[in-house]
């Protein structure tokens, strides 16, 4: 075989990258024929592996909390997912909606095994809520001096928006920027131009960033602070076109590499942890949970400076990742990568948020434990109407009544996110309550997310810098 026909070999095999320089190096320093052997090698494994995706007959066992908050979308997704023939157990949380592949809500433990889109595409999506010695009492008065700085200091460094609109300058340090965490493929290299852009933003959707009032209400609570109330900042988004690129780079490679994947479930196609692309989308994956947990810091870090606060507590919690944990399976104990999709790590004593909508109450919990819900529990009260129909159903009228009569003060936002388009959070706390204990609630107040602006006004980002999109 001549140079020219075993480069076009290569071309067509589908190789990852230090296969095709391994064959080469084969082909060059051993014999032609050694070098098609290995890669007529790696192709039979590969076959093999996508004649291995069968779907189950029945799926493992999974636990539903909240059932009937739950959609049938969501039931039906959630039972594809468990008939994977990766698939070892999952749980489905009471704010669980449709979503793509995995509902979000859904959780997915698998075996020596990663699913794209079982993580989703807002890689590392999360909650952050920073306390502070302050007063609340100015929260009730918007036309306060005190109300009015820290409303501005709310404005002033938070970026919202999609496209142009969702960049600054690129003119923020922070550590995780740094050339090194971005050199090893070229697909990571691209990226990071997009991070310098977007570090410190929070995008679109149902991300936000808020002051309210934290009321600690059990003494015993791991973050030391005594029952009463506290101003706290509250901020929710993620990894930005970081997380998004990533999740649309590794899908495809995964729904390219099994082809006879069920068509219902191709959106849940997988990467082995034991090939390359697997590993390459596992290290990448935990560089978007860098990158988000740094977005929040910047965030916190900017307002709290401009509004002249200390903190004296802090808490970050994350959704939309994969965790390498223990679980019960048939009673043993067994290594398994836990994918939580729109749901929040509840392990005993994890402390976590989760919030209710823009004019309702947040809850500050801390997990039980629970190994039949696989440590988990809901990140948010979920969607009860989807944002076409929220737009359609819910008027303006309605919207603002309803801040209105919660004291909140909204600074953007749109129909498509107005409380009544949520599931009433007290329930989905009440069907949890054998997930995760209550130590205190957050009301918000002033409420900062993306201005609603037709499609026709979002000016494009920057060339090379990601448009990030949710799930």
């Amino acid at each position: 075989m001549n140079p020219t026909e075993f480069n076009t070999l290569i071309r067509n095999s589908r190789l990852t990258h230090n296969e095709s320089r391994e064959a080469w190096r084969i082909y060059k320093h051993n014999n032609p024929q050694a070098a098609f052997d290995f890669v007529q090698k790696i192709l039979e494994e590969l076959s093999q592996f996508q004649n291995s995706v069968r779907l189950r007959d029945t799926a493992v066992p999974y636990h539903i909390w909240g059932a009937e908050y739950i959609d049938s979308g969501a039931l039906t997704q959630m039972e594809g997912a468990a008939r994977l023939p990766i698939a070892l157990a999952g749980s489905l949380m009471p704010d669980a909606h449709k979503g793509y592949g995995l509902p979000i809500g859904g959780v997915l433990a698998t075996e020596n095994a990663v699913v794209p889109y079982a993580v989703g595409v807002d890689i590392a999506c999360r909650m952050m809520m920073t306390v502070y010695p302050a007063p609340v009492d100015m929260l009730t008065k918007p036309k306060s001096a005190e109300f009015l700085h820290l409303q501005k200091a709310l404005v002033d460094h938070t970026v919202f928006g999609a496209g142009a609109d969702g960049v600054h300058e690129g003119n923020i340090d922070h550590p995780i920027l740094d050339p090194s965490h971005w050199q090893s493929t070229r697909l990571i290299r691209d990226l990071r131009l997009t991070a310098i852009r977007q570090i410190g933003t929070s995008g679109t959707g149902n991300h936000f960033v808020e002051w309210g009032e934290l009321e600690v209400t059990d003494a015993a609570n791991p973050l030391k602070l005594r029952p009463g109330s506290y101003l706290a900042l509250l901020s929710h988004s993620g990894s930005r076109g970081v997380g998004f690129k990533i999740a649309e780079h590794y899908t495809k490679i995964a729904m390219e590499m099994m082809p006879n994947l069920d068509e219902s479930l191709k959106h849940l196609a997988w990467l082995p942890l034991d090939r390359e692309e697997g590993q390459e989308y596992w290290h990448f994956m935990h560089l978007a949970g860098e990158f988000a947990s740094a977005n929040h810091h910047v965030i916190h870090a900017r307002v709290a400076k401009a509004a002249g606060l200390e903190s004296i507590a802090t808490i970050e919690n994350h959704h939309n990742f994969a965790w390498s944990e223990k679980i019960m399976v048939n009673g043993q104990e067994k290594e398994a990568i836990v994918h939580r999709k729109g749901a929040t790590p509840a392990g005993k004593g994890v402390l976590g948020v989760i919030p209710g909508t823009m004019a309702d109450i947040g809850f500050v919990v801390v997990g039980k434990g629970n190994l039949k819900s696989l440590n988990s529990a809901s990140h948010g009260s979920g969607r009860q109407m989807s944002r076409t129909s929220a737009l359609k159903e819910i008027t303006h009228l309605q919207h603002t009544d309803y801040l209105k009569e919660r004291g909140v003060t909204l600074i953007g936002g749109g129909l498509d996110e107005a409380p009544q388009a949520y599931k009433p959070i007290q329930k989905v706390i009440e069907a949890q309550l054998d997930l995760v204990d209550i130590i205190g609630t957050f009301q918000p107040r002033i409420v900062r997310m993306a201005e609603d602006k037709p499609l026709n006004r979002i000016r494009p980002a920057p060339e090379g810098v990601v448009e990030a999109k949710g799930d």
